[in-house]
């Protein structure tokens, strides 16, 4: 698996990381939503170098003119509902895909720190011979992306897969790049070093989908 850690170098990538990280500016919850969204159009910039493109004629009220535009088909998959920013972000840039939606969530065993992923909703087009973008702010221990993908897997199998992260794990990456075909490629804003005895990345953000829409019960 190819590993696009953007946050390496430096851009204003690194800013909007950094507002999402900052404890005082996470409570204004629509600029949260924002920069997610804004990483996802920068991510989504640097995942389109990668695609197959064709040439085109364009006329213009001048004249005509050839450009080179992407012609892969491309279904793009979010994890609800911390992935719902990120993915539009991702549609920004990608105005012509089609779109899947899953839910999946953490079921804790009793009392205990132990969890298992589950999966209660799924639409999705065939993703047969296309280009797969799952998207999943947080890439905590990779195992919601396993899940997910084992779900999706059901619509096709796609010739290529590319996941769209804001933070991650460097257990979380190392777990994806273990369970993922090789042909996968992954696009993250910034990797952490740890995760607590909750499987948080630390020091992370906190909870995406809390901070981007408010508390749940």
């Amino acid at each position: 698996m190819n590993v696009h850690n953007l946050g390496i170098g430096n851009s204003v990538l690194n800013q909007f990381v950094s507002e999402l990280r900052d404890i005082e500016i996470q409570k204004d919850a629509m600029r949260f939503r924002k920069n997610i969204e804004r990483i996802g159009e920068i991510l989504s910039y640097e995942l389109s170098k990668t695609l197959n493109y064709t040439t085109k004629k364009v006329t213009t009220p001048l004249g005509i003119k050839e450009v080179s535009v992407p012609d892969d088909k491309i279904v793009l998959c979010s994890i609800l509902r911390a992935g719902l920013p990120l993915h539009q972000g991702v549609l920004n840039y990608f105005d012509h895909v089609e779109n899947a939606f899953i839910s999946a969530y953490r079921k804790h065993q009793d009392d205990n720190d132990d969890f298992d992923i589950v999966v209660n909703y799924l639409a999705s087009p065939s993703i047969q011979d296309k280009i797969l973008i799952l998207v999943d702010p947080m890439l905590a221990t990779g195992n919601t992306l396993e899940v997910t993908f084992e779900a999706i897997k059901k619509y096709g199998t796609p010739k290529q897969t590319h996941i769209v992260s804001v933070i991650g794990s460097e257990q979380g990456v190392a777990y994806v790049d273990n369970t993922f075909p090789p042909n996968t490629q992954l696009w993250i804003a910034a990797v952490d070093e740890q995760l607590n005895s909750k499987s948080y990345i630390v020091p992370g953000l906190g909870d995406a989908g809390d901070l981007a829409f408010g508390s749940k019960l």
